[in-house]
């Protein structure tokens, strides 16, 4: 890799890392009253219409118009499956915000480090060094430490961090379907690498906005706390912190897309674990959190997990 194509990879990483960190806190912003305005599947199925269309566009400019042939109906299967728990994922983590701090979400999050590890070794077939397992369970230590700090946290006069029974569960459920959609992706992103990358976008996000207007109307349909005329309004409840998140998940989605199938689940996760830092600056500077030891301790791990993982052979 040249010179260029490390600056490259460096800018893309980092710009992920910051991106996806202020994601939780967009969530927050939107919150009325304790509550986001907006359905999630709503929000949800905006990203996947962004995504399909940037990767339309990128398309085109690459291949100057002449649109890739000979694409099977089974090929175009193959993309349902990450499609369906990319949805299910997307979903649970939009809904979750409501039952724990921006900080707590970040860092159960990795949670999944563990759970996509061994997906990946026992799926992919991929090997991993003893020493970078010892990271990637120093980086899971990291993310339960900073948790049980949070429970200390609970209780005092301020709220430092926070999370419910409710909340555990669903990040739980949340970061094993993950795990299982990017496992996979990565497999079929890999498996046909002469693709065109923007077109194997495109038949994901086909399927992801198939089944996220079907969660969104389901949705819909069952909300008994809007009568009839205020329904089916796709943007209802939008902010300009709505429109952040949509905008901010549509470069995140196109990024993490290109780093599963030009590197590997494992970089795409240390991506999400280390924008653990911007989250939290962000909230101490938005919601004026405290910070707690449990997580400067947390930190120091997380940092040598990275250590540790960038220099294994």
């Amino acid at each position: 890799m040249g010179i260029l194509g490390t600056i490259g990879w460096g800018i893309l990483l980092s710009s992920s890392t910051i991106v996806y960190g202020t994601y939780s806190i967009l969530v927050h912003l939107c919150e009325v009253k304790g509550k986001v305005p907006f359905k999630s599947s709503s929000v949800v199925l905006i990203i996947e219409v962004g995504k399909f269309l940037v990767s339309w566009i990128l398309l085109l400019w690459q291949t100057k118009g002449s649109l890739p042939k000979d694409v099977t109906f089974f090929c175009f299967l193959q993309y349902s499956v990450p499609g369906l728990l990319y949805s299910v994922s997307n979903n649970l983590s939009m809904m979750m915000q409501v039952y724990m701090d921006p900080t707590t979400f970040q860092v159960l999050s990795n949670l999944k480090i563990g759970i996509t590890a061994l997906l990946y070794w026992s799926f992919l077939r991929r090997p991993l060094s003893l020493r970078q397992w010892i990271a990637i369970g120093i980086l899971t230590t990291a993310g339960t430490l900073d948790s049980y700090g949070s429970f200390k946290s609970k209780g005092k006069e301020f709220s430092e961090l926070y999370i419910t029974i409710t909340g555990l569960v669903m990040i739980g459920i949340q970061c094993t379907v993950s795990g299982m959609a990017s496992v996979y992706a990565e497999y079929i992103l890999k498996k046909q690498k002469e693709m065109s990358l923007h077109f194997q976008n495109i038949m994901l996000y086909t399927w992801l906005m198939i089944i996220n207007t079907s969660f969104w109307i389901y949705e819909e349909t069952v909300d008994e706390e809007k009568d009839i005329t205020k329904k089916f309004h796709i943007f209802r409840g939008y902010s300009l912190a709505t429109w952040m998140i949509v905008i901010t998940q549509i470069y995140v989605g196109l990024a993490m897309s290109f780093i599963l199938k030009h590197a590997s689940n494992i970089t795409r996760l240390f991506v999400v674990s280390s924008s653990l830092s911007v989250t939290t600056i962000l909230s101490v500077l938005v919601f004026g959190l405290h910070l707690n030891s449990f997580f400067f301790t947390s930190l120091g791990l997380l940092l040598l997990s990275l250590y540790l993982f960038h220099g294994a052979k």
